[in-house]
């Protein structure tokens, strides 16, 4: 069964610009982030989801923790920036269609924070919002099946991918499957559902961006409660991947170096290739400075050569 929502003119819009953004990262070779921003994105990731949650600890403590450095603070707070460290190192072990999967993060997630992690939970459960009750979860007995057509329908490849990953994160929120954690899972999840439609959303902090829009977030869940559908969630969530795309295009409006350019042709190429196929890649380059890198690359044991004058060929050495 499809969960309820209509694409609208402004999802359309914002899909189509989301597209175009994803295709300026790939043209600007930006598609693998040099090891700093990664790690920068990563600390943004897991500080802001878990500040959303309640969670006390300062960026800095955050990377702190992430550099094996000892802090000082709530032991809470502390485990959980450990548990989502480990989450978030190695996104690519989750499948984003798996149940199983999605129970094994929630575990990691939340170990020794609550009794029984990775399991469905056992009773009912409300939201409230100060003193009052602002949504009332499905019964404890539903959430199993419920989840389960949750992951059937996010398995379907007639569905844009965007579109999926805001509905799932949208109607795991409305089933709220734990007793804890419901949250972070949600932001998570749609991380990694992104993740296997395109690799450039594993390096977006885009709940960095939710941060910055939190009453709206709980404005658009709120809104799509009340409308029975998740339109106005995807809508919000849509602008907050673009705004995450953004942000990356302009922290990397930057220089490449040589190393950049050659870590780069490195990732996308197999094959024996000449100068002109490394000018073929980073067209804005003189063919000199084309020689310089690829003799850098040799130098550094990245490429090996072969061949003298016109029939020069490098190759990409698979281990240095």
């Amino acid at each position: 069964m499809t969960p309820p929502y209509s694409i609208t003119s402004l999802i359309l819009k914002r899909v189509s610009s989301i597209s175009e953004k994803i295709g300026e990262v790939n043209a600007n070779y930006l598609s693998r982030p040099e090891p700093q921003l990664r790690k920068q994105n990563k600390i943004r990731t897991i500080h802001s989801s878990l500040k959303i949650e309640g969670n006390t600890l300062t960026q800095e403590q955050v990377t702190a923790i992430i550099d094996n450095k000892r802090v000082l603070g709530p032991k809470k707070d502390i485990q959980e920036v450990i548990n989502a460290l480990k989450v978030y190192d190695d996104l690519s072990v989750f499948d984003p269609f798996s149940s199983k999967s999605f129970l094994k993060a929630h575990k990691l997630l939340l170990n020794r924070l609550i009794d029984n992690p990775g399991k469905y939970r056992n009773q009912g459960v409300g939201i409230y919002q100060g003193p009052e009750v602002a949504h009332v979860a499905p019964p404890a007995e539903n959430v199993p099946y419920l989840m389960n057509d949750l992951f059937t329908y996010l398995k379907r490849d007639d569905e844009l991918p965007l579109v999926k990953s805001c509905v799932f994160h949208y109607e795991m929120e409305f089933i709220h499957p734990f007793l804890d954690g419901n949250g972070r899972m949600g932001r998570l999840w749609q991380t990694i559902t992104l993740r296997k439609a395109n690799p450039v959303f594993e390096f977006l902090p885009v709940e960095a961006m939710i941060i910055k829009t939190q009453d709206e977030y709980y404005r658009a869940l709120s809104a799509s409660d009340n409308a029975g559908n998740s339109t106005a969630f995807i809508e919000y969530m849509l602008q907050v991947i673009e705004d995450s795309l953004i942000e990356l295009l302009n922290f990397n409006s930057r220089i490449l170096t040589d190393i950049d350019r050659i870590e780069y042709f490195v990732s996308i190429t197999k094959d024996e290739f000449s100068r002109k196929d490394y000018m073929n890649i980073f067209k804005d380059i003189s063919s000199a400075t084309a020689s310089r890198d690829i003799r850098k690359g040799v130098d550094l044991n990245f490429f090996e050569k072969s061949g003298e004058k016109n029939q020069t060929n490098y190759r990409i050495r698979l281990s240095r």
